[in-house]
């Protein structure tokens, strides 16, 4: 068998067929005494200074240690460093793939003894010479002092990871500074940020790795405009993230160029440059910094060779024993932190672009379940919205929850009838954990709750670059360890691409049909045809 999966297939593994059987009777959290105190101190692990409570998942130690085997089986630990160590982990056997390392680890191995490997070395020493460049063009800014506002035009993983963690920072923010972000195409979305801006004090940034991304060729191009129609210099105002010799890498158009790399995937980039230049303008170079230290803290801890310490490691394995042998088609992430209400948004990306996939590295199809479904909003509001349907819905999904000690603004936590806000806001959670498991019997079957609805909750003591870092890291391995041991490619986005060629071949007949008749082109694309046709009837 190919090395790629490993000594053996997913499904044959031995591991694999124990824990199908375990799956017929899991653990019962309803059952009398079943979440007593020996059991929930036995389920919980510490890292980078969070707290991974599971002791409310639908696992036993039987279980545990079945889980813990198909790691094994898998090599799921060997292939996490052959990743951080820069190997080719991009790739599906014997058919045209990306074929490439994935070192977004590399980015922020700056901290004790860099990483052994040759390939991770050298991307190391390539990204240490852009935070080197991104730290002088700050103190640049500081001393000018002449722009107040960032706009970054990117999308997917250009935009919903830098706006999660800019938005979770925001309590940090520099006096005068703010960041927008526009990454649809929709032109209102373009409108409603040129009303908040004044441009003279506006610094544009364009982030796409190919330099060729529709949505933001054409939104750069938009602002673009808006600066000549000002009078202004464009070339003055805009800067760019790219990889050399992209389109955007020409020193007449941007103010300064940084760079990125194709062992850089998008939902993977926010503690490259793409994070790095927007985070540190609005933040301080030194916030980035710390987010660059939290994040390779659990990058170091995802190498940790005991499987119980290891916390992204626990978290894929009861993912993979929730959706696989569970057959839990969807997971919520609920952070009950409002500084993380964009966060569930960049966690789907990562997790479904990741391992939404159907064939293994071997390029077979899988016949077993892969990526869930994400969904989330930040708690106690979400118990206002779907909560209904987890607690009573017909189909019982896990729960992933995410709190803190201690909120943002400490001096603002009001002591109100007996107790702060932020223990009103940590008693829902841990509330809402127990009512999840335990259920209630009622012989009122509206009023019934029929438990068993598993979760877990990684509880740190407050929100910091540090801690917001290894929050990154922490879902960043642990969708890698899931696509490690499940064998599929967790690096490439097959699927995103079939949509933009057929977006473009539409976009042609919009273009064609404002051409003279004679000289438009005979098109086969009825479908396409159609659509169009559609909008002169309205």
């Amino acid at each position: 068998m190919s090395s790629l999966l490993g000594p053996v297939k997913f499904a044959d593994a031995a591991a694999s067929k124990q824990l199908e059987e375990l799956a017929l009777h899991p653990y019962d959290l309803t059952a009398e005494g079943a979440l007593d105190a020996q059991r929930m101190n036995s389920f919980v692990a510490s890292g980078c200074g969070y707290k991974l409570l599971y002791g409310t998942q639908r696992v036993d130690n039987a279980t545990m240690e079945a889980l813990f085997a198909l790691a094994k089986e898998r090599e799921a630990l060997k292939k996490m460093e052959q990743m951080q160590a820069g190997e080719i982990v991009n790739c599906i056997e014997g058919f045209l793939s990306e074929d490439r390392p994935a070192l977004h680890t590399a980015m922020r191995d700056f901290f004790d003894a860099p990483n052994k490997g040759k390939e991770a070395q050298k991307a190391t020493a390539q990204a240490r010479v852009e935070v080197e460049k991104l730290r002088l063009f700050m103190e640049r800014l500081d001393f000018e002092d002449c722009f107040t506002t960032l706009v970054v035009i990117g999308i997917g993983g250009s935009e919903l990871g830098p706006k999660a963690h800019y938005e979770a920072l925001l309590p940090l923010l520099k006096e005068g500074r703010k960041v927008l972000f526009l990454g649809n195409v929709d032109p209102d979305a373009a409108e409603s940020i040129l009303k908040e801006i004044d441009l003279k004090t506006t610094l544009v940034l364009t982030i796409s790795k190919t330099g060729t991304t529709l949505e933001t060729v054409t939104n750069e191009e938009v602002m673009w405009q808006k600066y000549v129609a000002a009078g202004l210099k464009p070339e003055q105002y805009f800067i760019s993230i790219s990889m050399p010799g992209s389109p955007l890498d020409n020193s007449n158009h941007y103010l300064e160029r940084f760079y990125l790399w194709d062992y850089i995937g998008g939902r993977y980039s926010t503690t490259s440059m793409v994070g790095g230049v927007l985070l540190s303008f609005a933040f301080g170079f030194s916030v980035y910094w710390e987010l660059l230290e939290g994040a390779n803290s659990m990058d170091k801890v995802a190498r940790n060779e005991t499987f119980a310490a290891n916390l992204p490691l626990l978290a894929a394995l009861l993912g993979i024993w929730n959706r696989t042998f569970l057959h839990s088609p969807v997971v919520a992430i609920i952070p009950y932190c409002q500084a993380l209400a964009r966060y569930p948004a960049h966690l789907q990306q990562l997790d479904m672009e990741s391992n939404g996939k159907q064939c293994d590295k071997t390029g077979h199809l899988v016949d077993f379940a892969t990526g869930p479904i994400i969904f989330g909003e930040p708690g106690t509001n979400a118990q206002h919205s779907f909560y209904q349907l987890i607690h009573q819905g017909t189909t019982p999904f896990p729960v992933e929850f995410i709190g803190f000690k201690h909120p943002h603004h400490t001096a603002s936590d009001m002591l109100l009838q007996g107790t702060t806000s932020q223990e009103k806001l940590l008693s829902n959670l841990f509330a809402q954990a127990i009512a999840l498991a335990k259920g209630e019997k009622k012989e009122n079957p509206n009023k019934n709750f029929p438990g068993n609805r598993p979760s877990w909750i990684l509880l740190g003591d407050q929100l910091t670059p540090y801690s917001l870092g290894a929050l990154l890291a922490f879902y960043e391995h642990k969708v890698a360890f899931q696509g490690f041991i499940w064998g599929i490619n967790s690096f490439d986005q097959e699927g995103v691409q079939l949509g933009k060629v057929v977006a473009t071949q539409v976009l042609e007949l919009f273009s064609s049909a404002r051409k003279p008749a004679k000289d438009r082109k005979t098109s086969s694309f009825a479908l396409g045809e159609f659509f169009i046709k559609q909008l002169d009837t309205l």
